[in-house]
């Protein structure tokens, strides 16, 4: 118990001379913990930009749709173009549908370049026709009335639903359900506003300035049935692939051999933006790792110097009676204290980024929710490399302190 106690009161005093010694020197120690501050929350925003990605990438996928196969015609090889038989068609999407047990729903749209005339002023939009089941697979929401029941697709009802941006631009302070929108030369009835669920950014075929129509409204008015393009759900996640093997198959079958279709699912696009996110955040940890590796060195270089501005005071502390452990213990300490500390400035100074960024964004209208994800493991990890650092780079001054002999150092000037 003596033992015990003995070593607890050199281990303090050990702590209290570190700690003195770097109060004497602030402005040293200040400027040698910037460069663990900088490496240590580099760390850990690192981990928060790429875990707010991956976040903002899955939520564009959900958006557009779940468990999604989606297919459009490429044109052939050379100089030839496709026909109108060579795209996708309403009798591919029935086979599709009919032909393959794992597909819980289709659907398929077409777009045309309109303009509407708002005050004399000829605004560009885009028309698109959607066929049944648009609705289901994007998670379309209606804001205002209602959206297009059987008899609109199948009557050729003049109805449309337009988005809140182009509600706003055409039908300003009114109520757009019910009065008439004109499209080109073409008269609807505004049924419903609609938005997407998660907003897309335009990466898909609805835009803040679309107008969806019943799909038979867009055939009536081209004479043609063919979709632009096909999409096709999953009942599960994991059957995403083989529905999208399948899809390609009957569209080959049921079309010239010349034609090529590309059949995509949201599982792959996934996972080329999870390598894109992983390889940013590698080279990003890279950058922090040298930064604190940088402020190792640092660490390093003014212990050392510091080391030979105390060769006195150490010489005289070994003469009193102490020992080499004591003297590789309280300048280990020092390297200890300064990046410890400068690991929780750097740590505090990045999670409270995220914070800050919320609270500013919340006085700005957004189309949903931001939250910005702090990983606390990313924490821990930043704090433990941040002090391993700066005893790894402290371990050689302080062995150099601790090897010193009395009467050499008690002779330095």
């Amino acid at each position: 118990m003596e033992i015990r106690t003995n070593s607890i009161v050199v281990l303090g005093e050990t702590a209290r001379l570190a700690l003195q010694a770097l109060r004497s020197n602030k402005l040293r120690a200040l400027l040698t913990m910037l460069g663990v501050i900088i490496g240590s929350a580099c760390i850990v925003l690192v981990v928060t930009v790429a875990l707010a990605g991956k976040r903002y990438i899955i939520a564009q996928i959900e958006g557009v749709g779940a468990n999604l196969v989606f297919a459009e015609v490429i044109r052939a090889g050379g100089a030839q173009t496709t026909t109108p038989a060579d795209e996708i068609s309403l009798a591919d999407r029935e086979a599709v549908k009919e032909g393959i047990p794992q597909v819980v729903e289709t659907a398929g749209t077409r777009e045309i370049p309109m303009v509407v005339v708002v005050g004399s002023i000829e605004h560009p939009i885009s028309l698109v026709g959607v066929t049944d089941g648009f609705e289901q697979i994007r998670h379309l929401v209606v804001d205002r009335g209602r959206y297009f029941d059987e008899d609109d697709m199948t009557s050729r009802s003049k109805v449309c639903l337009i988005t809140p941006q182009l509600a706003g631009a055409v039908f300003p302070n009114e109520d757009p359900v019910g009065k008439e929108i004109h499209v080109g030369e073409l008269a609807f009835t505004v049924i419903g506003v609609f938005r997407e669920r998660i907003a897309t950014f335009g990466q898909s075929e609805i835009t803040p300035e679309s107008v969806i129509v019943p799909f038979s409204l867009i055939r009536y008015y081209t004479g043609e049935e063919y979709i632009k393009t096909f999409y096709a759900q999953a009942d599960k996640p994991e059957d995403v692939e083989m529905v999208t093997r399948q899809v390609q198959e009957i569209l080959n079958s049921r079309h010239r051999s010349e034609v090529e279709y590309r059949v995509q699912n949201l599982a792959s696009i996934l996972e080329t933006a999870r390598h894109i996110s992983m390889a940013m955040t590698i080279v990003l940890v890279v950058i922090a790792m040298i930064a604190l590796a940088i402020s190792g060195i640092g660490i390093m270089n003014i212990m050392l110097v510091t080391v030979t501005e105390r060769t006195r005071e150490i010489g005289i502390r070994k003469a009193v009676g102490a020992k080499r452990a004591a003297i590789l213990y309280q300048f280990l300490l020092e390297a200890l204290m300064i990046s410890g500390t400068g690991a929780l400035t750097g740590i505090a100074i990045a999670v409270a980024i995220p914070f800050l960024l919320e609270a500013l964004l919340s006085l700005f209208p957004v189309p949903q929710d931001i939250h910005v994800p702090i990983s606390w493991i990313s924490v821990v990890i930043a704090f433990v490399v941040s002090c391993s650092t700066g005893l790894i780079f402290g371990y050689l001054p302080a062995n150099k302190a601790a090897q010193l002999q009395p009467t050499d150092s008690l002779r330095y000037e």
